[in-house]
């Protein structure tokens, strides 16, 4: 980890290099396969299949996990690992549901006249759920649950090499269809539709660089949540923080994969220090070492003078995790502003939102918080307006839209005003 102070703040460099959003490559190859697929259909999606070794299917009919797979799926996975499956879906559920309560739907009069909005759930999803380093059961948690309480017509996910425990995850949360396939193919067939697949209206959930390419090169033919890049943490820390619990949260992060971020800000040069130290201890004995370590040594350590220059920072860096431990955390929360999720205190661990607490682990990355927020409820409906005029506020409406119209020089607007006056 490196250690920069406040004069590195006014090192261009530095800033380039902290504050810069990671550039989505154009990856021709994905191109290649979405264009493919959209062109081949099943025929292509097999051959890809075969290609990544994704699964081995003999037809499109081996795409889809069948009845008995699942039964399968339930007998390889220990109770305990189902119980505790079924708890952090129970938890994440509530959340959703609390989330729903908060969206009204909204009609008022003015005079005779009516307006309003109506709420409506997408008729077909896709959750894509990575199956490459490790199995992401809680993934399926995260993205089919706040689907299922938004009333989604039909929740279908894939993941490819997919294991028991994801299988059962998808079950146990409601997803309707479930199927084997990944990768750029993958999204390419739930975008355009092929023999046996059936287009999306959005795609959301995690994935690699191939996948997030393929889900922006496939944008506006349906929807998608966001382009997630690495996955990073930002901790605001200052001498009260206990060094062991801001190095682990930091690892935790760093184990995803070599390009995750990992940031500490914090008021104490002593504090930075331990966490170096305590990181390395830690790092001993950790099983992802290899994928940790390289990480880490890419994370980044601010100390500033006061927690008001940690609250700047981090709103610029708008980190897609937010882990404030510094005294009178709670009080200063709603000054950071832009974060894909908040933990406060030392007692609340990223890890918490990642797995079982109840809020959403598919978060904004790369500077995205600015402008969103994380997987939700809101993700899965439409706010679909409508109004019902009345012949007097027509006559009233129309000498604003005729004159507006006039100015546009848009003349059958015009006319089709007049006619009402």
């Amino acid at each position: 980890m490196k250690i920069y102070d406040k004069n590195d703040l006014k090192n261009e460099e530095f800033l380039k290099s902290f504050y810069s959003e990671i550039e989505f490559e154009t990856l021709h190859d994905v191109a290649k396969i979405i264009e493919n697929v959209k062109a081949g259909g099943d025929f292509a999606l097999l051959e890809y299949s075969k290609r990544f070794n994704d699964g081995d299917f003999n037809s499109p009919d081996d795409f889809l996990v069948k009845e008995e797979e699942i039964e399968e799926a339930y007998r390889n996975v220990s109770p305990e690992i189902i119980q505790t499956i079924k708890t952090a879906q129970k938890n994440v559920l509530e959340f959703a549901k609390k989330q729903f309560e908060c969206i009204k739907e909204l009609e008022f009069k003015t005079g005779e006249s009516v307006l309003g909005h109506r709420i409506v759930p997408l008729d077909r999803v896709l959750c894509y759920v990575p199956g490459g380093n490790y199995p992401l059961p809680s993934s399926c948690i995260m993205t089919v649950t706040p689907a299922k309480v938004a009333g989604v017509k039909e929740i279908c996910l894939t993941s490819p090499r997919i294991k028991p425990q994801t299988i059962v995850a998808a079950h146990i949360s409601g997803t309707d269809k479930i199927y084997k396939l990944g990768g750029a193919q993958a999204i390419s067939a739930f975008a355009y539709g092929t023999e046996s697949i059936l287009p999306v209206d959005k795609i959301v959930g995690p994935g690699n660089k191939f996948v997030t390419f393929a889900k922006k090169y496939v944008y506006g033919k349906c929807d998608i949540d966001f382009l997630a890049g690495p996955s990073e943490v930002l901790i605001v820390a200052d001498e009260t923080a206990n060094p062991s619990l801001v190095s682990a949260d930091m690892l935790a992060q760093a184990e995803h994969d070599k390009d995750a971020r990992a940031y500490l800000i914090t008021t104490s040069k002593k504090l930075a220090e331990d966490v170096e130290k305590s990181a390395r201890a830690q790092l001993q004995t950790l099983q992802t070492k290899d994928i940790a370590e390289i990480a880490f040594e890419k994370s980044v350590c601010i100390v500033v003078e006061n927690i008001e220059d940690a609250v700047q920072i981090s709103n610029l860096r708008a980190p897609e995790h937010l882990e404030l431990m510094f005294k009178g955390a709670k009080e200063m929360a709603d000054k950071f502003t832009n974060y894909g999720s908040l933990f406060i205190g030392q007692n609340c661990a990223e890890v918490f939102g990642d797995y079982c607490s109840g809020t959403n682990h598919v978060l904004p990355t790369n500077k995205a918080a600015r402008y969103t927020g994380g997987l939700s409820v809101f993700d899965f409906i439409k706010i679909l307006t409508y109004q019902n005029i009345d012949e007097k506020m027509a006559k009233t409406l129309a000498q604003t839209a005729s004159s507006l119209a006039e100015a546009e020089g848009l003349f059958a607007h015009k006319l089709a005003s007049d006619l009402r006056k």
